[in-house]
């Protein structure tokens, strides 16, 4: 059975995602991470978030993954014993040292981060060696090779199939630490190659803008694929996303993992790609998975797509008797619009909107505030935390 794991940048993101169908989120605690920015799990967060995940039979991974210099190590074991401790399922390192340590001093799973770049079946074994239990590849491989990779051993393997691609070799960047003093291999990435640069040479200067960065990956039509060739998880990138992103593309991958399982074919590939786009604000490719990627797969020049803002609101909760829902707003919406609600099972269901209220039970045409709390008529149950859209 293929894991579904998807990223959580805090508790409620965390909940979201495995309400939405991920069998296993990945954290960052407060330190040793990639995304310090994007890893706000307290010791006691990391207690209730696999507490909350094993309640559902699901997984918790608390990434380690900093390629860690000297003063970066202090507490490294300490903190690997109070995350086996507090029931975390697995830690994703890169490190060697990390990797012993959590090895000899702990009893966790240990994943093997994909800033090592694993790309071929002699990689895998070796560190099948140092304990480790699962081999993030690569994101430089094909479907081809990574389908040659499975043949060669049975450690369990995880890939890519959404969200933000670096630029570098699956991740291993010193741009941003050269041009601004933030390490990205120890969690500060800037995201210089996204910045918008001149291009010069000796004698001319290129009219339009330039920039360094990939489109980001999706790679729904790839999931198939990847079953057959017996990868052990598929993993959803964007720990700073948003709610409404998180629950968007799990449900997604959810519905294509098991409408494939059930009937061994996907028949409508563009409904999950309407679907992806709805939680999308950068151009997506299939990176490597096609092999080599060329300059369309490739942010050369400055885009100027945005959010989409069709995420309007959250389910705080619901009387059926009443049919009256409390919405969280999070975007401008009025009454007359066509809304469509996104439900956790991955479903989506249409009503028009033709009256609403504010908190006091005051009469309002238009929802212009962030988090103000709106009570409104919704003709079909629909349950907390289910989401709220334009359609």
């Amino acid at each position: 059975m293929i894991e579904l794991l998807a990223p959580a940048g805090d508790l409620e993101k965390l909940k979201i995602a495995l309400q939405y169908g991920a069998d296993a989120c990945y954290i960052g605690g407060e330190s040793f991470s990639l995304r310090a920015r994007a890893s706000n799990f307290t010791l006691e967060d990391i207690r209730e978030a696999t507490e909350y995940a094993h309640a559902r039979k699901k997984r918790v991974y608390v990434t380690t993954n900093i390629i860690p210099h000297d003063e970066d190590l202090i507490g490294v074991r300490e903190y690997l014993e109070a995350l086996e401790v507090h029931g975390v399922d697995a830690v994703i390192s890169a490190s060697p040292y990390i990797i012993d340590l959590a090895h000899r001093h702990t009893s966790l799973e240990i994943h093997l981060s994909t800033q090592q770049s694993v790309t071929n079946g002699y990689a895998m074994a070796f560190w099948k060696r140092r304990g480790v239990k699962r081999i993030v590849l690569a994101r430089e491989l094909s479907l081809t090779e990574i389908e040659a990779i499975g043949k060669t051993d049975d450690t369990d393997i995880e890939v890519f199939v959404h969200g933000g691609m670096c630029m570098s070799y699956s991740g291993r960047c010193s741009l941003s630490d050269t041009m601004t003093f933030r390490d990205a291999n120890r969690g500060g990435c800037a995201h210089s190659c996204r910045w918008i640069y001149e291009l010069s040479s000796s004698d001319k200067t290129y009219d339009k803008p330039f920039s360094m960065a990939s489109k980001d990956l999706s790679a729904y039509a790839f999931v198939p694929g990847l079953i057959d060739a017996g990868v052990s998880a598929l993993k959803i990138e964007g720990r700073m996303k948003s709610l409404h992103y998180i629950a968007t593309v799990v449900s997604t991958y959810r519905r294509i993992i098991d409408d494939y399982r059930q009937y061994g074919r996907i028949d409508d590939l563009e409904s999950y790609a309407h679907e992806l786009q709805k939680a999308e604000n950068r151009p997506a490719a299939a990176g490597f998975l096609r092999g080599m990627p060329g300059p369309e797969e490739q942010l050369f020049e400055q885009s100027d797509r945005r959010p989409t803002q069709v995420f309007i609101g959250l389910v705080r909760s619901y009387d059926p008797m009443s049919e009256e829902a409390v919405i969280e707003q999070r975007n401008h919406f009025q009454i007359g619009e066509t809304l469509e609600i996104l439900h956790t099972d991955g479903s989506v269901e249409s009503f028009l909107l033709e009256g609403m209220t504010d908190e006091d039970g005051n009469a309002i045409e238009v929802a212009p505030h962030p988090k103000q709390r709106i009570r409104m008529k919704i003709p079909f149950p629909v349950e907390p935390n289910a989401m709220v859209r334009k359609r």
